[in-house]
């Protein structure tokens, strides 16, 4: 009898904590109205909408879990911090990554059963902006702090274009980028753009909706123009520059790079306008509050200039700068509080000059000038839509294109630097120059020693040598020359002289002692530096299986300090004016930096993630997971409106999932 009691005691206590237990009906009698059948406790599940995202430092960051867990999640992370360390299914959480660079993981526990997790990789960089062309002075093209696009993430599983924004022209200039922008009471990475028809653009640099925060016109008052101003028309027919060939088309805007002091939150650009009635034209120095937009400093300033020391290139005793000629088409460069832009010219229609000048960051005063031939014309600075490089103290760097060259004269004039790598002084005083040995057939054939860019290599500051540079034109030839003494005339001055592959059109990237670079007509190539000898060996270590037309490529590098290393190129061969061989899209190639053979991703291969319409010169940004590249839209070259849209800003990044 005993036995028989105790049995039914432990039958009504499991029945009692199958009816009232918090996971539900255990048993299959005495629960419920009718009884029923055996309902497990449900499989509890975690799962976060994405898998990876790419963030700024410090930047906050919404998550939000999903689960069947009532009492919701508990939020966790290798580094950073929660605005709640709980919260319920859908319930949004805060996450502020760290001030450190690095990748982490996000992980969302379930409250009941700690072994059910759903966890995302935050790729995080501590990238303090890309606010110069090719990412810095030296003009290297490295992002160094890259932690989320290596060669094992950029694939086509993880990889692609994300979203466009469409501008209103072509973008020539490099678009630049800043994280946690304060714009309008919220934070933003922000990637600015500027446009051929006098436009820049403030779009947030990660949301898929391409959100316009701010949209700047220098054609309307507020911006320093007179009524009826508009961008320099350069098509066909009817052009306002040049000599009708549309090498830039349909028309002239802001070209050059524009340059950002993170200081100030100031954007320096130079625009270019003419009047209504195509009788005047302008040039512009502008300096844009990089929260809104606005004028500062009192801008913008008109940009005049002339020089007498002889300038005798006009026919009398001076030259005077010509707004209408003059075509503003390398980066600007800001090195110790000055403003530094050239000026090259429009197909080569004279009279033009190579042109230097230096303004004051602070208040845009004009402080120096500088005509590198004063008294032949030509020279033109352009180089490819390149910067002056500069140093550590100071000096400037730059590539002059065709002209006469004279200094070696024993009367004056003996002031005209044409084809020609200049050391300049803050001041804009000419301290050291190279001149090719051929110049003056370089000259005669219109072999541009200047239609490439400078690069830096590095401050060896060691010894008598300190400054490493290197630099090429259309002969192919690569130079590569001691900064602080650039030899003179000769090409046996130079440290090192060599072939790298075809004519130079581009700037080279320099990463983890190696140059890169993408003549015309050949494959990508990348030589290898000893910095035991100072010099580079000769032959390619690495090629891409990619061959690049007109212009070739300047290639830029994303890397976690020294290693991951990806190569990005575009192949612009299709640019879409009446010089190109044709119209179509630019192609982003991303290759293995340690061997070039390895074309990792690139946008021609699946039609989603095709580019938009090619434009040349230009040169891609890669920041915090992404890459952002200007084009021309749909446009094909055609007059202002002809298509839907006149420019584009292509966004690739890692996927989400």
């Amino acid at each position: 009898m005993r036995m028989n009691t105790q049995l039914g005691l432990r039958a009504l206590a499991f029945l009692f904590v199958g009816c009232l237990g918090v996971t539900g009906c255990l048993v299959m009698t005495g629960c419920g109205s009718g009884g029923g059948t055996v309902t497990p406790p449900p499989v509890i599940t975690v799962t976060l909408a994405a898998k990876r995202a790419t963030l700024a430092a410090a930047q906050g960051y919404p998550l939000a879990a999903t689960t069947n867990d009532a009492a919701g999640v508990t939020w966790s992370a290798t580094a950073g911090t929660f605005s709640a360390e709980s919260s319920l299914s859908g319930a949004n959480v805060t996450y502020t990554a760290p001030a450190a660079g690095g990748v982490y993981t996000i992980t969302a526990t379930s409250v009941t059963s700690s072994a059910k997790t759903a966890a995302m990789t935050a790729y995080v960089t501590d990238l303090a902006g890309v606010t110069t062309y090719h990412n810095d002075l030296a003009r290297d093209g490295v992002n160094g702090q890259e932690y989320a696009l290596t060669p094992a993430t950029v694939t086509a599983a993880t990889f692609g274009k994300l979203f466009s924004c469409t501008a209103d022209g072509a973008i020539y200039a490099q678009p630049l980028w800043m994280p946690n922008v304060l714009v309008a009471g919220a934070k933003h990475n922000v990637v600015f753009v500027a446009t051929m028809h006098d436009s820049v653009y403030a779009f947030d640099a990660d949301s898929s909706a391409c959100v316009q925060l701010w949209k700047a016109s220098m054609t309307d008052a507020t911006h320093g123009a007179t009524a009826g101003e508009l961008p320099v028309f350069s098509g066909t027919p009817g052009n306002q520059v040049g000599v009708g060939y549309g090498d830039i088309s349909p028309e002239v805007g802001v070209t050059g790079t524009p340059v950002i002091d993170p200081a100030t939150g100031t954007m320096y650009l130079v625009s270019k306008t003419v009047s209504g009635d195509g009788a005047t034209f302008y040039q512009r120095l502008h300096a844009l509050d990089i929260t809104s937009g606005a004028e500062k400093l009192g801008g913008p300033a008109n940009i005049t200039g002339s020089v007498t020391y002889p300038g005798s290139g006009d026919g009398g005793a001076t030259v005077s700068f010509n707004p209408q000629f003059q075509a503003q088409r390398p980066g600007l460069a800001l090195v110790n509080g000055v403003i530094y832009i050239c000026w090259g010219s429009h197909e080569d229609n004279a009279p033009y000059y190579g042109w230097v000048m230096g303004f004051k960051a602070s208040d845009l005063s004009a402080l120096s000038v500088l005509n590198v031939t004063p008294n032949v014309q030509y020279g033109g600075i352009w180089m490819g839509g390149g910067a002056p490089s500069a140093d550590n103290n100071g000096n400037l760097y730059l590539i002059t294109g065709n002209g006469g060259f004279d200094v070696t004269g024993s009367t004056a004039p003996n002031n005209d630097y044409g084809d020609s790598f200049l050391q300049l002084s803050p001041g804009l005083g000419i301290n050291s120059y190279f001149t090719p040995t051929d110049e003056a057939n370089d000259f005669a054939a219109d072999q541009d020693f200047g239609s490439g860019g400078s690069a830096m290599v590095l401050n060896v500051n060691s010894g008598t040598l300190k400054h490493l540079l290197v630099g090429g034109g259309k002969d192919g030839s690569m130079y590569l020359l001691n900064g602080d003494a650039l030899g003179g005339l000769n090409d046996s001055n130079a440290l090192q002289m060599f072939g790298a592959g075809g004519p130079l059109f581009a700037t080279s990237a320099f990463w983890n002692g190696t140059l890169y670079i993408g003549p015309v007509g050949a494959q990508l190539a990348a030589f290898s530096f000893n910095p035991g000898t100072n010099l580079f060996n000769t032959t390619a270590t690495s090629l891409s299986t990619t061959y690049y037309g007109f212009p070739g490529a300047t290639p830029t590098v994303s890397a976690t300090g020294t290693s991951n290393g990806v190569v990005w190129a575009l192949d612009n061969t299709n640019y879409c004016t009446p010089q190109s061989p044709g119209c179509g899209a630019t192609v982003l190639h991303a290759y293995n930096a340690t061997s070039l053979a390895t074309d990792l991703w690139n946008s021609g291969t699946a039609a989603a993630d095709n580019a938009d319409n090619a434009v040349k010169f230009t040169v891609p940004t890669v920041a915090n997971g992404k890459v952002y590249v200007g084009t021309r839209g749909n446009n094909t070259g055609g007059n202002f409106g002809s298509t839907s849209a006149d420019g584009r800003l292509d966004v690739f990044g890692l996927k989400a999932n």
